[in-house]
């Protein structure tokens, strides 16, 4: 007996979207499999901390930003640092294809910071972060950078900027499947100490959700529905009413392809030149440009690779 076509719509409904799921569930898995083949044949490239270009020569005075004040490339000037700071039990060599698409387009000054498989705190990993911050800003005569970071990479990167005054020195934040609320998933490698910082309602995490009026930097978190390992996938938004946030949903990848799929490497990009560009981009709604850091947090945006 053939009941299911004379069957409303609605009933019908969720099976379709269950099918649709699964079938984005599989590529996005198949993918994450693919993108992890070739990353533990690269992940021996990124073991030794990359070379450091020499100082660049002493530059005017103007060069440096007075106290209290947020030092603005001129424009059509050199566009700041960028950062890039990898997960957890990872190395540089995860940026190595978003590496290449920023350069490319543009920016000269490219550096990744290792941090130890062994470190155990997340505030001990932000302040070694602000160490190499400060390093690279008098290294290259920058008063700003920007950072990239990949899922832990981001939470320490975050720390720095609202706990330990980054906010100074990072004028955009972006974050690649970051768990900015924590993760239901990590009591499967709980034996490590910053694993269990990642977990919801750890100390860290708590802190990060304390107030932080006047922080000056722009964040942007991308996160995509289809990431196993933060759960719920939603906790890789950033939501804190004293920020600057853009949150971008993407679709159809996984944690892993994040820092290597091109349309995210795309949208990165567009991140760090212009949060306007990025917001018209993915449709983002509720952005604004209030100096202060205040008045977009929430705002959302979607990006689609499927």
């Amino acid at each position: 007996m053939r009941v299911l076509p004379f069957l409303p719509l609605p009933v019908r409904r969720p099976s379709l979207c269950c099918a649709r799921l699964s079938s984005a569930l599989f590529k996005a898995t198949a993918l994450e499999l693919v993108v992890l083949a070739g990353h533990v044949l690269l992940y021996r490239t990124g073991i030794a901390g990359e070379r450091r270009p020499p100082s660049r020569p002493a530059g005017p005075p103007a060069a440096t930003a007075p106290a209290g004040t947020t030092a603005l490339p001129a424009e059509g000037g050199e566009q700041p640092p960028v950062v890039l700071l990898h997960g957890f039990i990872d190395n540089r060599s995860v940026f190595v294809l978003l590496r290449r698409s920023l350069a490319r387009h543009g920016r000269r000054h490219l550096e990744s910071l290792n941090y130890s498989p062994l470190t155990c705190d997340i505030r001990t990993a932000a302040e070694l972060l602000g160490r190499h911050v400060e390093e690279i800003c008098a290294r290259t005569g920058q008063h700003e950078v920007d950072i990239v970071g990949h899922s832990l990479g981001g939470l320490i990167a975050r720390y720095y900027v609202q706990r330990l005054g980054g906010d100074q020195r990072v004028r955009t934040l972006v974050t690649l499947g970051t768990p900015h609320g924590g993760t239901a998933v990590a009591p499967l490698a709980s034996a490590h100490p910053i694993v269990r910082q990642m977990r919801t309602g750890s100390a860290p995490i708590e802190e990060l959700r304390r107030p932080a009026p006047g922080c000056r930097t722009r964040f942007v978190s991308f996160w995509s529905e289809l990431d196993r390992l933060i759960v719920p996938a939603e906790a890789a938004c950033i939501d804190h009413p004293d920020l600057d946030v853009l949150n971008v949903r993407v679709s159809g990848i996984g944690h892993l392809a994040l820092p290597v799929h091109p349309t995210v490497a795309g949208a990165v990009r567009q991140a760090l030149e212009s949060r306007e560009a990025l917001a018209e981009a993915t449709g983002a709604a509720g952005v604004t440009t209030a100096a202060g850091g205040t008045g977009a947090a929430g705002a959302t945006g979607t990006v689609s690779v499927a």
